[in-house]
């Protein structure tokens, strides 16, 4: 029988085990049009910490004791439904189990370009967020000189190397010197280490000019300094703020006033704004794969049983890159 994580309860502050159960799950008959997939690949996302929440955003919150759902990939084993043939690889939302049946609209049938699981990577949400987050939020072009936060992880590692391939001076930040020498690898112009010291003295001295460009991933201490730091005009992309997804306190800004006179802007966005560009993203991230410009390192955990693991660990700094579970 299928299995399926569910959360059980509202976390408080960090989610804990706990929180989670993995249960068995009658999956519905495979009817006209219906499509049954074994997943081989399941995505975690700090934006489902989000979800766990009983509060009104841009996903509805996860129902408790059902089944949660996320990114996935995986092989159709039975098809009712023209166009998908047991074998075909595909991008779906049923993730957290290891087995679905679906109807066929809800699946994305993958082309033979790469390995399966990059589509939950740069050539999927990941690398489509960084794209848009860049180049559309925040208007980012050649010769600005950007500032990217949790530039080891996976959307941050993808936003430093799209903005070398299009030019851009890139300073990163990490936490811990493994995780900065990756960073400088994906091409980084400068690193600064949250671990190893004061923040905006560290950022002050890679970017003595400023910045014209700040990619949040984090919020907190990070989005204050890219404010104290800001140049004339600057654009802010907010992704996400990690930092205060598990905390109950309010972020305070010292140095938020300077978005008067620096004339900053500030502009949220979610990866789906920008699907009737998504030919343009395709386009250009398969162009940089093929090329090497921009490449992919994963985490991967092993095994539907330590899918909380894995997600928790995206709190506590485990990933390098993507982090993935393998099934």
């Amino acid at each position: 029988m299928a299995r399926a994580w569910h959360l059980m309860r509202r976390p408080n502050g960090m989610p804990v085990m706990d929180d989670f159960a993995l249960k068995e799950v009658a999956l519905s008959a495979l009817d006209e049009g219906m499509v049954r997939v074994a997943n081989r690949w399941l995505s975690v996302d700090p934006y489902m910490r989000g979800r766990m929440n009983d509060v009104k955003s841009y996903v509805p919150p996860f129902a408790l004791d059902a089944p949660m759902d996320g990114g996935a990939v995986g092989e159709v084993v039975e098809s009712r439904a023209d166009g998908f043939a047991p074998g075909d690889m595909v991008l779906h939302m049923a993730g957290w189990r290891d087995e679905a049946v679906a109807p066929a609209a809800s699946l994305h049938k993958l082309p033979a370009l790469g390995d399966p699981q990059a589509f939950l990577g740069n050539l999927g949400l990941t690398g489509g967020t960084a794209y848009f987050g860049l180049l559309e939020a925040a208007g980012a072009k050649e010769a600005d000189i950007v500032f990217v936060s949790a530039a080891a992880g996976a959307v941050g590692s993808a936003v430093v190397q799209i903005a070398k391939a299009r030019g851009m001076t890139v300073i990163g930040s990490a936490g811990g010197a493994d995780k900065c020498d990756f960073v400088r690898s994906l091409g980084a112009d400068a690193v600064v280490d949250y671990k190893a010291g004061s923040l905006l003295k560290q950022l002050a001295a890679a970017a003595p000019k400023g910045i014209d460009v700040y990619f949040d991933n984090v919020g907190g201490d990070h989005l204050d300094v890219a404010f104290a730091l800001a140049r004339q005009n600057a654009r802010f992309a907010i992704c996400g703020m990690i930092d205060g997804y598990n905390g109950g306190e309010p972020a305070a800004f010292r140095y938020i006033m300077r978005v008067i006179a620096a004339r900053i802007r500030v502009q949220g966005f979610i990866y789906t704004d920008y699907m009737s560009k998504m030919g343009d993203f395709y386009r250009d991230m398969g162009g940089w794969i093929a090329s090497g410009e921009v490449k992919s390192r994963d985490t991967v955990v092993e095994g539907l049983k330590r899918t909380p693991e894995a997600f928790l660990g995206l709190f506590s700094g485990a990933n390098v890159g993507k982090m993935l579970v393998r099934l």
